[in-house]
């Protein structure tokens, strides 16, 4: 008997670990986070820190954006994360065949957006600058704004899908053959005023050509 509950006790908390932390394996995927510390990305740690097995990005206002980066690039693959926008104010988003601009904070490529007017769009950060394709007007009955908000993010040759709480925002075909099939994964806090963002969960899978 005291077998059994002891076995029983260690698959709660398992469970719990992996429904908080997200450091379970998904069939398929691999996590790019440890939940407990930024191994394998890059940024300002006066921004960037790992609070509670998230990542937190936490500003008290910036001139310019910032970015946490993965020093890993990724080509075809399916990423899936959970993000919180604390009281849904300000912008942020997940960049992705995405490259770092020289001698800049900024990088350079598509960006899964995450903001007031801007969830679920599929943006081109410092490239052409422009919403690429609207998430759909009704997306804002799906949303938890100031909660907890699931992305997932599939590119594969020129193909890129984004759904936001399983909600397809996104279905793009990039006509430009010029633009990059393969970059990191960023997360960004916006330039601006005071904001604070946390995401967790994120995990990969790769995908054929």
């Amino acid at each position: 008997m005291r077998h059994r509950i002891s076995v029983s006790l260690l698959a709660v908390l398992f469970a719990v670990v992996c429904q908080t932390t997200g450091w379970c394996e998904e069939p398929g995927f691999r996590s790019l986070f440890n939940g407990k510390d930024l191994s394998g990305w890059e940024g300002d740690l006066k921004l960037w820190k790992v609070v509670d097995g998230t990542i937190v990005g936490d500003s008290s206002g910036i001139e310019h954006n910032q970015f946490l980066v993965t020093k890993d690039e990724f080509g075809n693959f399916e990423l899936k994360l959970e993000f919180r926008l604390k009281d849904g104010i300000g912008n942020s988003g997940v960049q992705f065949r995405t490259k770092r601009i020289p001698n800049s904070t900024e990088v350079s490529g598509y960006q899964a957006d995450i903001g007031e007017n801007y969830w679920g769009c599929l943006y081109d950060e410092s490239r052409r600058n422009k919403v690429l394709v609207k998430a759909p007007a009704d997306l804002e009955k799906q949303l938890k704004k100031g909660d907890w908000n699931e992305y997932s993010i599939r590119a594969q040759g020129d193909h890129i899908v984004l759904k936001l709480n399983g909600v397809t925002t996104v279905d793009y075909k990039e006509p430009d053959a010029e633009i990059a099939r393969k970059g990191i994964i960023a997360l960004q806090v916006h330039s601006g005023g005071p904001l604070k963002v946390e995401f967790r969960k994120i995990r990969i899978q790769s995908l054929a050509d």
